[in-house]
């Protein structure tokens, strides 16, 4: 075992005046954040850039104990090391710790006193430029047994911030609330998801249901819905046929998903006639929030097509792929998934996505990088692809998961969201406008992304010229 992987004390007997032993540290915005959450101490200075470009160091910086748990680090691990008992320590803050300071804390034993084993240290922690940030003293009862032992290996600890859904709210600030036909907002939950998003100036609901029912709903969780526009339904499918009618006629820019099912929503949506069809084949994305992956992951399709054919998984690509361009990926890296990464004659998933690769070189498909089949840990990590000699754009950086059917996505979703503890922001593509698809299960924060989103592509597609917006609103 190297002498990295032992911790060894120095007891009473051993430590001589003089006697130093310090630890260097930079400052990260993790340790911010993991102090912050083990302290409770959530002081924007600490943890909010823009207050902290107000506040009186004009900047980020560190807790002031943040210094002082590196001192206490040196006497725990170095100096004496185990054994030893804090007693006193005196701390005065002299500068800042910002972002990027290197930090050394260092302690020097001053004194011994033999009479109760206590050893009195100067402590003082400099940054990178020799400048003195916490000076103090410590006293501390040494050992008196020799202790020699493996280091303790520290677990891995993930923090979820969601960067990705807060750049996703900052992209629709420009511009006002999206009107929205709400399909039966007759559950706490539905009702809520749509006030929500209201109240963070994203939609303008209009409320299609059952009158009483969704204001009874509305007074029972203590929401005012009087500047809400109402329009009557009698039930559920009539709620989803009205709703497409609001769609239809413009009154509404956006649809958005109540208490029906699914397949309610979606039997209003599909017919020619009074649905919201165009020449794309309606699919289904999951923008995926994922801690520690460096991008957004657009899952497709995961809740309307079961068992896609090639033509209709080629819509499904180019749906994702203007996802990917609205949310701010110019060209996005496609992967179509399989079980395995060479064509197998007998696996049809990778026939299709051989295939689907020619369409795109010959441009069918444009506005991303394709490859395929490519399996799922070849398509997002780099190593697997490099272990596989899979030499591709697109392997081990794929932001778009095109799966073989339904059921692969959605348990592909809810493994990422269950066990991964990933954020999934549902959003139907292809029909005239974008459909919001929340569920009870979501975190306000997923409601609003998905919100956030339609109300992007609702915008993309305005702006859009003739022949581009064609296939977004027919």
């Amino acid at each position: 075992m190297s002498e990295e992987t032992i911790i060894e004390n120095r007891t009473f007997d051993e430590i001589e005046p003089g006697e130093t032993a310090s630890l260097t540290r930079t400052l990260t915005e993790r340790d911010i954040q993991l102090f912050a959450l083990v302290s409770g101490d959530v002081n924007p200075a600490h943890l909010d850039a823009d207050y902290a470009a107000t506040d009186l160091f004009r900047r980020v910086i560190a807790h002031g104990m943040w210094g002082g748990g590196l001192i206490s680090a040196v006497l725990g691990t170095e100096l004496p090391g185990p054994g030893a008992i804090y007693l006193s320590q005196s701390l005065r803050f002299t500068r800042p710790v910002g972002l990027g300071d290197t930090i050394t804390a260092s302690v020097t034993v001053v004194e011994k006193r033999p009479e109760h084993g206590v050893v009195l240290f100067d402590c003082r922690c400099v940054n990178q430029a020799g400048e003195d940030v916490i000076t103090g003293q410590a006293e501390v009862r040494a050992p008196t047994q020799k202790v020699r032992r493996p280091r303790t290996a520290l677990p891995e600890v993930h923090l979820r911030d969601h960067d990705g859904y807060r750049r996703l709210m900052e992209l629709t600030t420009n511009g006002g609330a999206e009107p929205t036909a709400v399909a039966h907002p007759c559950s706490s939950a539905a009702l809520l998801a749509a006030i929500e998003a209201a109240e963070a100036g994203l939609i303008e609901p209009i409320l299609v249901g059952p009158e009483a029912r969704i204001r009874t709903i509305a007074e029972e969780a203590g929401k005012d819905i009087s500047g809400f526009r109402l329009v009557a339904a009698d039930h559920s499918h009539d709620a989803a046929a009205k709703a497409v009618a609001l769609v239809r006629s413009g009154e509404a820019r956006l649809l958005m998903k109540g208490s029906l099912h699914t397949d309610e929503l979606m039997g209003a949506v599909v017919p020619s006639a009074t649905g919201l069809r165009t020449e794309r084949r309606i699919s289904h994305a999951y923008l995926m929030d994922v801690p520690d992956h460096p991008t957004p992951l657009i899952i497709t399709d995961a809740a309307i097509n079961i068992a896609p054919t090639l033509d209709e998984k080629a819509d499904i690509i180019r749906n994702a792929i203007d996802l990917a361009h609205v949310i701010g990926i110019e060209e996005p890296k496609v992967a179509i998934l399989a079980a395995v990464e060479t064509v197998n004659p007998d696996m049809q998933s990778t026939l299709d996505a051989a295939a689907l690769c020619k369409m795109a070189d010959r441009g069918q498909i444009s506005g991303g990088l394709l490859d395929g089949p490519l399996a799922f840990d070849n398509a997002i990590s780099e190593a697997a692809a490099k272990e596989k000699g899979i030499v591709s754009p697109v392997a081990g950086k794929a932001e778009i998961l095109v799966v073989p059917n339904l059921e692969a996505g959605n348990m592909l979703a809810k493994q990422l969201t269950f066990l991964g503890d990933a954020d999934a922001a549902g959003i139907v593509l292809g029909a005239r406008v974008p459909i919001i698809l929340t569920s009870r299960a979501d975190s306000l924060r997923t409601r609003l992304a998905s919100c956030a989103v339609a109300v992007l592509l609702a915008r993309a597609a305005t702006k859009a010229a003739p022949g581009v917006a064609k296939a977004a609103q027919s």
